[in-house]
């Protein structure tokens, strides 16, 4: 079993630190996932213009993907520094088999990519489960009375909703998801819970006991807005892995290896 502690609010550390950029990474992160495909067109701009210049392919294959890896440095998270270096090798890769297969037969991951995840799902946290047991001893730092009204505003797959069941048996279980079809396989997921389509920033927070987030780090100063606008005095707003800026945590847990950052309406001001 994790071990989980509870700690002072006082004496927490920043989880996020090691998320957060330096200030040149701002501008890569709040346009995702734009930056990973301007990083993947610049490196096959190297390739070719190596090629150009009389060099080996080997050497332009090297030196795109070394201006690549370059380039995945100003990722935030470490997925998105893995999605932008790997971007130009693996497209190279398939590149070299394109030639036995029908040219509209490459549109139909793209096409259910968005299907399953509309463009403006990405402006949000992409498809990131909450572990199993990341969410445990919430029940005992937090209780809730029964009937409480629980949100998981982007709940994806159930992933979320799974663990605050767990916590939760009696509380009613809300779910936002904007893809229509991660909803539906949220909803079969999750039958005991009601989930709806729907943007998160748009839903009213005001009747919740509980908003649980599990989103990036540049959505986190807009949860902040939107919880101290909405959230009634005594409600909470759960954050997993990312602090929430301009506002003291009054708990914070570990488990599962992850940091979940609690805080009580009305907000204290760090």
């Amino acid at each position: 079993m994790a071990r989980k502690r509870v700690r002072a609010a006082a004496a927490a550390p920043v989880a996020a630190v090691s998320y957060a950029g330096p200030e040149r990474r701002r501008f890569v992160n709040r346009s995702w996932p734009l930056p990973a495909f301007a990083a993947w067109g610049a490196a096959w701009l190297v390739f070719v213009g190596t090629l150009q210049l009389g060099a080996p392919a080997a050497a332009a294959f090297i030196a795109a993907g070394l201006f690549g890896a370059v380039l995945s440095l100003l990722g935030a998270t470490p997925w998105r520094r893995l999605f932008i270096g790997c971007g130009f090798p693996l497209s190279f890769a398939v590149s070299g088999s394109a030639g036995s297969v029908p040219a509209w037969l490459w549109l139909l991951p793209l096409g259910l990519l968005a299907l399953v995840y509309p463009w403006r799902t990405w402006r949000d946290a992409p498809l990131f489960p909450t572990p199993r047991g990341a969410l445990e001893g919430l029940a005992e730092g937090v209780p809730l009375p029964e009937g409480a009204r629980v949100l998981d505003a982007g709940c994806g797959l159930g992933a979320g909703l799974i663990e605050l069941h767990r916590a939760y048996p009696q509380a009613v279980l809300e779910g936002t998801e904007w893809s229509a079809l991660l909803r539906l396989a949220c909803a079969w997921r999750c039958p005991w819970a009601s989930v709806r389509r729907g943007d998160l920033w748009a839903d009213d927070w005001s009747g919740c006991a509980m908003v649980y987030l599990f989103q990036r780090p540049e959505s986190m100063a807009r949860a902040a807005v939107k919880a101290r606008g909405e959230l009634q005095p005594d409600a909470w707003l759960a954050s997993l892995e990312f602090e929430v800026p301009g506002m003291r945590p009054d708990q914070t847990l570990d488990a599962a290896g992850r940091t979940l950052w609690l805080y009580r309406a009305p907000f204290i001001p760090r």
